[in-house]
């Protein structure tokens, strides 16, 4: 299945990566397919900020809007979040991240 496939079958919406909803009346957009849920970033949160909603429960679709980009930062948080527990210390961590491999840091890896 690909991403929403579930989500539109089985309760009928127009969930997909960038359409605008409003949820118990917060806006925001859709960033990811969490599985039965949907991956909501709200407006008032920080970029890169996923919440879990379910398709149905207060959710009003809209248009197709724009995904704010993380900031360098919040990208190397998400990176130690997927990352991190391979290591040994934090430091460790810091000195594979920053390396010149990495594609985030223009390498081929």
């Amino acid at each position: 299945m690909s991403q929403f496939d579930y989500i539109k079958q089985h309760y009928a919406v127009p969930a997909e990566i960038g359409r605008l909803v409003k949820v118990n009346g917060r806006a925001g957009v859709i960033i990811k397919d969490c599985g039965h849920h949907l991956g909501v970033n709200f407006d008032d949160d920080k970029p890169g900020v996923i919440r879990h909603c379910h398709p149905t429960w207060e959710v009003e679709y809209g248009g197709i809007g724009k995904i704010r980009k993380q900031t360098m930062a919040q990208q190397r948080y998400q990176r130690y979040l997927e990352y991190g527990d391979r290591f040994e210390n934090f430091i460790d961590y810091c000195h594979w991240d920053a390396s010149k491999n990495r594609s985030w840091n223009g390498g081929a890896a």
